[in-house]
């Protein structure tokens, strides 16, 4: 899996609305074991700060924005999210941070592992050297 992917999530609907369907293994490279969603977020309030040792994640902004900063330990990539027709695949070992989310912003997050805080790596020095 690559670290870092956008992908496009095409809607399904009609004159009634549109829906967007996610399904593993399918849209996304993993079973689905956690599922959840960040909203709420204050302005100027940055959230994040963190790689997973072994987790993958699908990240989507269902509504509103914000910016997704990406670093493997070599590039960094900023990416914004702001549409709930795209998708950004986040591989393990990537250091991720969210800025600049818009008041109505609504982030859900997709996983591939249950929650488990020995996966986290929370120090970005930690994360440099372990990248080496």
């Amino acid at each position: 899996m690559k670290l870092i992917r956008l992908i496009d999530l095409p809607p399904l609907g009609d004159e009634r609305g549109s829906l967007v369907a996610i399904e593993a293994n399918k849209h996304i490279p993993f079973e689905v074991k956690r599922v959840y969603y960040i909203f709420g977020t204050q302005s100027g309030v940055s959230r994040g700060f963190h790689a997973h040792k072994n987790l993958h994640q699908l990240a989507v902004c269902v509504a509103g924005k914000c910016r997704m900063l990406l670093d493997d330990g070599v590039n960094k990539e900023s990416v914004w999210l702001d549409s709930p027709t795209k998708g950004l695949l986040i591989g393990n070992n990537v250091w991720r941070e969210m800025h600049e989310f818009s008041n109505d912003c609504v982030l859900l997050v997709l996983a591939s592992e249950y929650y488990d805080e020995s996966d986290y790596i929370r120090d970005y020095s930690d994360f440099i050297r372990d990248k080496k």
